[in-house]
């Protein structure tokens, strides 16, 4: 990387996998260094699944230390990780158990029991105009509580995973307010935790840090980091904490007319707008407002994403998943199209003992070609996820008060030129594929902003747009194919 320059360093973590960049500007350009990259494995135990707070706080250490090895004068560090999930801390200031994974079978029937019996789904969702899905930190506390969870019980503060590695390094404990934005909790337009909802869980505010926003600086390295690392007393910024929040601070967006697709194991597409927008029709579609960079909300549908392709491939034997991606899925663009169709986000593909067979099934209990080979599930999957793309970006445009004739795609998915080509296709207008590590630059870029380097987001957008290569995608199929294959998804989804 340039000398001369102020650097930045950014852990991202995401819940299959993590990595540490250091990044800087240079000549009006992003450069990154990726230091480290590392698995996050769940951990299945006792009934339970969790995330090993630790390995991930010593893999963020083990990254600072090579920035200290390096003797680099880095400006400050920023966490960005996937939302939800949270730690329970101690009166002695400890972590009292290694944090439950949102994947938890115990919120499987948490939500329908606390919408029941508690606060009814239509004023959760007045409250919060949050998207109602099962692992909400809402309802994986309330399940927490209804277990009479001991940690829950004595713990002195509840913080979210980001807060809690900021926490670890600085020992100042905060609520960031994009990651604060997911656990259902929160109030868009009061932008803090709710007391109500709160109360029903049995909480009071003051289990929770202080809320701040993307920019703030938390604190800086304890003395205890800066002697294992070999750091100074750096700052750690308050980037938004929310890896979708990250992602879409870097989308190289030219203005305010666009469509974002954050794209990986988890696929979510919205738009970025100036207020919450929550409304009988929001409620009715469960779309979500959550926090975004520079007090922007993020209105979205959290769509389940590569999250089918990736479990299948880990049921497949050694000879098919010694394949690239691209020699699989484009085996699958031999396969009849359409033939096979599923509604992704049907909850039988929440977390099943077997992907494949989930996916056979759906398709014989709806009376269609039941996909067998690796090519025919792929294909089933990729058709499904772009006629579900067309579904969630109809949606959108309902909402926006300005056209949508772009979607910018980003994150790893971006990568997959089947299912952007098809994503085109079925949507009918262009398809911007790229920064495939949007959240890593999104995280680098706020720092820089907080810095005083770059003044705003849009000259953040114009910096990565300047940095990157963006791969187009426009419709090419006959319009009437995709018409004819997006009624029969509808005729198929609505039949379960």
């Amino acid at each position: 990387m340039t000398n001369n320059s102020k650097y930045f360093f950014a852990v991202d973590l995401g819940a299959t996998s993590g990595r540490t960049i250091l990044g800087s500007l240079v000549n009006g350009k992003l450069e990154q260094d990726e230091l480290t990259r590392f698995p996050n494995n769940l951990i299945d135990t006792g009934g339970h699944f969790y995330w090993d707070i630790y390995a991930l706080y010593l893999e963020m250490i083990k990254g600072l230390q090579i920035v200290g090895k390096r003797g680099i004068d880095i400006t400050s560090i920023g966490i960005d990780t996937w939302g939800v999930d949270f730690v329970f801390i101690g009166d002695d200031g400890e972590i009292l158990r290694n944090p439950r994974a949102y994947r938890d079978p115990i919120t499987f029937d948490a939500m329908d029991d606390y919408l029941k019996h508690v606060i009814p789904a239509k004023e959760v969702y007045d409250i919060t105009g949050i998207q109602f899905l099962n692992f909400n930190s809402i309802f994986q506390l309330y399940a927490m509580k209804r277990e009479q969870n001991s940690a829950l019980k004595s713990a002195r503060k509840i913080l979210f995973l980001p807060d809690t590695l900021s926490w670890m390094l600085t020992g100042n404990e905060v609520c960031e307010y994009t990651v604060a934005s997911t656990s259902q909790l929160l109030d868009p337009r009061t932008k803090q935790l709710d007391e109500r909802l709160l109360a029903s869980l049995g909480l009071s505010r003051s289990k929770f840090g202080k809320m701040v926003n993307p920019g703030a600086v938390i604190g800086v390295l304890t003395e205890e980091v800066q002697k294992i690392t070999g750091l100074g007393p750096v700052p750690v910024i308050a980037v938004p904490g929310h890896d979708t929040a990250s992602a879409v601070a870097a989308v190289p967006a030219k203005d305010e007319k666009f469509a974002y697709l954050s794209s990986g194991t988890w696929s979510l597409m919205g738009i970025e707008t100036k207020q919450a927008m929550i409304s009988e029709r929001s409620y009715d579609l469960n779309f979500t407002n959550e926090g975004g960079a520079e007090g922007t909300t993020r209105f979205l549908k959290n769509i389940c994403g590569m999250w089918l392709y990736e479990c299948c491939r880990r049921e497949w034997p050694d000879e098919i998943r010694k394949l690239s991606h691209p020699e699989l899925q484009g085996s699958a663009m031999e396969v009849k199209a359409f033939q096979s169709i599923i509604n992704p986000d049907d909850k039988v593909f929440a977390n099943p003992t077997s992907m494949i067979t989930a996916i056979q099934q759906y398709c014989k209990k709806t009376g269609q070609v039941v996909p067998e080979t690796p090519a025919e599930i792929c294909r089933c999957i990729f058709d499904s996820l772009a006629l579900r793309y067309r579904q969630v970006f109809r949606w959108l445009k309902e909402f926006a008060d300005f056209d949508l004739d772009v979607l910018h795609v980003i994150g790893g998915g971006s990568l997959n030129k089947y299912l952007n080509q098809f994503t085109a296709d079925a949507l009918g207008v262009e398809v911007l594929a790229g920064p495939q590590e949007g959240t890593a630059i999104g995280n680098i870029m706020i720092q820089a902003k907080a810095a005083g380097v770059v003044s705003d987001i849009w000259e953040m957008r114009r910096i990565i747009a300047n940095s990157i290569e963006l791969v187009a995608y426009h419709p090419t199929e006959d319009k009437t194919v995709w018409d004819s294959a997006y009624e029969r998804y509808l005729e198929i989804t609505n039949k379960i």
